[in-house]
């Protein structure tokens, strides 16, 4: 696959778009139209809820509430949704509902300000 190159281009409907170079770790990945995936270790069951670790793989998110009847997949997204200062309903989680590793969807968002708020967020930083 060829890199990504700088300048714009033109899209079948005739309105141009800015391609950038700038790459991103591959657990954030941009979903056509307006969705970004962002795929998370979550460690349930801590005593406050932060980001750990923000990798190629996935981004760790310890949680404090218990891996049982949902409860820290519910923990999970208010926490995720407030560190990047979307609303509850624009998350999802796509697989991983009982895993620890999930796919998680954010919808209307851009992928810069996803990336942006999570290394803001993590604290390994």
């Amino acid at each position: 696959m060829a890199p990504a190159k700088k300048g714009k281009a033109k899209t079948n409907s005739g309105e141009s778009i800015q391609i950038t170079s700038k790459t991103f770790p591959s657990c954030i990945r941009f979903i056509a139209p307006s969705s970004v995936a962002v795929t998370i270790h979550a460690k349930p069951g801590a005593r406050l809820s932060s980001i750990t670790d923000f990798s190629d793989e996935a981004v760790g998110v310890q949680i404090d509430a218990p891996p049982k009847d949902g409860e820290a997949n519910a923990a999970l997204i208010e926490y995720v949704s407030s560190v990047l200062g979307v609303k509850r309903k624009q998350l999802s989680i796509r697989s991983g509902s009982k895993s620890r590793d999930k796919v998680i969807i954010v919808e209307e968002v851009t992928i810069e300000s996803v990336f942006e708020a999570l290394d803001k967020a993590c604290k390994c930083n």
